[in-house]
């Protein structure tokens, strides 16, 4: 796609995050396996139901437009992704696997918190303010989860982890 205006650099965010969202999809049930800690385990669930629900967001986005979802690469979280499944391979203990879990995951998080705010910034401009809410929501729940994952951490993950 030539991109050559605000409404279709809009589109490539929101293909951006189609294929982040599908990457996810695929990498969150390995991290749910890796993972050791019960607590944990539940909170990673939870974000993949959500995750689900965010792909079938951006798929509803795409109704109103004349582009399809696919046909991009999000090359940003395959690297993101790529990062964590290297760094738990190299992990041998399982305290430290699940603080090393959390922190792939937050880096992901924190991607998608950015670009989200991106594509809603874009909606707003463009006049696609129910667009905007949308992705609001989901820029909301993507930040819950960052803080959700934050609290796991810190409530005993690391601890757990320093103290192997």
């Amino acid at each position: 796609m030539h991109i050559d205006t605000l409404h279709k650099l809009y589109v490539h965010e929101l293909k951006d995050l189609y294929s982040a969202e599908s990457q996810i999809l695929k990498a969150l049930p390995k991290m749910i396996e890796a993972a050791t800690d019960k607590e944990l385990r539940a909170v990673l669930e939870e974000h993949l139901a959500e995750s689900e629900e965010h792909l079938a967001r951006i798929v509803r986005l795409f109704e109103g437009l004349e582009f399809e979802p696919g046909g991009h690469r999000c090359r940003g979280i395959e690297g993101l992704i790529a990062e964590a499944s290297d760094v738990l391979a190299d992990v041998t203990d399982d305290s430290v696997k699940n603080a090393a879990i959390i922190s792939g995951c937050q880096r992901v998080e924190h991607y998608e918190m950015a670009a989200y705010g991106v594509a809603r910034a874009f909606a707003a401009k463009i006049g696609r303010h129910d667009d905007a809410a949308v992705l609001t929501t989901t820029i909301e729940e993507e930040g819950a989860m960052d803080r959700e994952l934050t609290r796991v951490a810190e409530h005993h993950i690391n601890f757990t982890a320093l103290t192997t």
